[in-house]
């Protein structure tokens, strides 16, 4: 996997650079000290994962992470555990506080190393007839994929919004995003994938990107840089 480092302290950056050489299943593309030097980076490497610091300069990691047009595994290393709630929008694989010791670091590249073997496990894409079956405590629905109107992240957990249910099942929004048919879902940012067929307005929202108004009346916001492509999909 490659992985690239954000952090604004130079010994910090050292010492995490040094201690993620002792670990063979990553490679180090890059290191950054602030999130516009990050963002060059990013788009130059595709990083598979970043370990992130939050609180930086003039922009915070969770600012770099709205920038970024797809969703990275994250780790975030930090020195405030304050952040830790906020953290959970972004599905991190970790949140280690510093300084982070060997043992902890080796830790979460564990967790790592497992998430990137479950993502990489055979899966069928599916089709809009396809039929789901989800369980959510004690009830159960099969449900056919043109029914769901949209998926919600929530932490490590999706939620799932067709009829009147919303139930969560155990899987990340990119899992999920990995086996719809890209024809009908669209990613419109990092915490929504809509139907397109379930869409009933769409309006102009802040800067350059829109809002869509869902069959069920819920208002989703679509990211200025998901803007462009989804007018490309629903235009002549």
């Amino acid at each position: 996997m490659k992985a690239l480092v954000v952090e604004d302290s130079r010994l910090a950056r050292e010492g995490l650079l040094k201690m993620l050489a002792n670990h063979p299943t990553l490679t180090v593309v890059g290191a950054a000290d602030h999130p516009t030097t990050a963002l060059a980076l990013i788009e130059e490497h595709h990083p598979d994962v970043l370990f992130l610091d939050i609180h930086m300069p003039g922009e915070s990691g969770f600012d770099l992470l709205e920038k970024i047009p797809y969703a990275p595994k994250v780790i975030f290393t930090t020195a405030y555990s304050e952040y830790a709630y906020r953290s959970f929008d972004f599905n991190p694989v970790d949140y280690l506080l510093k300084p982070v010791s060997e043992e902890r670091l080796a830790e979460a590249i564990d967790k790592l190393n497992l998430d990137a073997r479950e993502d990489d496990s055979p899966t069928e894409p599916l089709e809009m007839t396809s039929k789901m079956f989800i369980k959510d405590g004690d009830d159960c629905h099969l449900v056919s994929l043109a029914d769901i109107r949209y998926f919600e992240s929530c932490k490590n957990y999706a939620r799932v919004f067709f009829a009147d249910q919303k139930p969560f099942v155990k899987k990340a929004l990119n899992s999920i995003e990995e086996r719809l048919p890209q024809r009908y879902f669209f990613r419109v940012n990092r915490q929504y994938i809509v139907n397109l067929n379930e869409i009933a307005t769409i309006h102009e929202g802040i800067g350059d990107g829109y809002e869509l108004t869902m069959s069920d009346g819920m208002v989703v916001a679509v990211s200025r840089r998901n803007a462009v492509d989804l007018k490309r999909r629903l235009s002549f």
